[in-house]
């Protein structure tokens, strides 16, 4: 189904270190489970370790690649596929993911996603949630953490309460660097991620929320009280039945989006 790939060496810019052990890509299919009925989006193929499988399981697969470089070797690698390998060579974090969207059926987002953007890219997906049915992403082990804590644990924080504002978080199984060239220095691992249809709690304002667990955690190991000063009274935050005098790790996301709907109807 496929040709030999042209050499192509990772480059450090895009933080590329390419998979290539074929039981951690298996296990990752495994975990994907993609179906020829699904609309399958990989960012950052590289040189197409997973889109092979995935193209296998599934028969069709948009791609998104920076690297002006690799669309030539993919497209020649998957050429048997015709159309329905569609590479577009664009930078995911502006990239408009609607437009993949061909039919009711919600977007699968897949993707070895370099670290130093990972965070970023990953709120950018969350503003397109309502389009997308569940995303799987290989990731630096330390941020798959922070996605998956909970209350009253080291990690957690803004990151990992505003992706399980949206969805639900699945921490499922790390990758030793020996199954990437080059081989990075940290541990990765893959996490799912499966935005809800209905939220389990409902924020007035997404961008009011961000505010308040963004200040929150501004300095994490002072209290609400000090660190929501800037928004509002330790009386008003004890009003909603907070402690003021916990630290931000502490409180579920129930009190955060409690806190901001708060702000927004005293704005209102």
């Amino acid at each position: 189904m496929s040709k030999k790939p042209v050499a192509h060496k990772a480059r450090k810019r895009f933080g590329q270190n390419f998979l290539h052990d074929h039981g951690i890509i298996r296990r990752i299919i495994r975990s994907i489970a993609p179906h020829e009925t699904d609309t399958m989006v990989e960012i950052g193929p590289g040189l197409g370790a997973l889109t092979e499988e995935l193209l296998a399981e599934a028969g069709e697969l948009d791609a998104i690649e920076l690297d002006r470089d690799l669309p030539p070797i993919l497209r020649t690698k998957f050429f048997s596929y015709g159309d329905k390998f569609r590479i577009h060579e664009a930078d995911a974090m502006k990239f408009d993911f609607t437009q993949l969207r061909r039919s009711e059926k919600r977007l699968r987002i897949v993707g070895n996603l370099p670290y130093n953007i990972s965070t970023q890219l990953i709120f950018h997906l969350l503003s397109h949630a309502d389009d997308v049915e569940d995303m799987h992403f290989m990731l630096q082990k330390e941020v798959v953490d922070r996605m998956a804590a909970g209350p009253g644990e080291n990690n957690y924080g803004r990151l990992g309460i505003m992706a399980q504002y949206f969805c639900k978080v699945e921490s499922l199984f790390v990758v030793p660097p020996g199954a990437f060239n080059p081989a990075p220095k940290v541990d990765s691992a893959i996490i799912r991620l499966t935005p809800y249809r209905e939220l389990p709690y409902v924020a007035d304002e997404v961008e009011q929320l961000q505010t308040v667990v963004r200040t929150a955690f501004n300095m994490r190991r002072k209290t609400l009280r000090n660190n929501l000063k800037p928004l509002l009274s330790a009386e008003e935050i004890e009003a909603l039945n907070i402690d003021p005098g916990l630290r931000p790790e502490k409180l579920p996301i129930s009190d955060f989006v409690a806190i901001s709907n708060y702000l927004s109807k005293k704005k209102s």
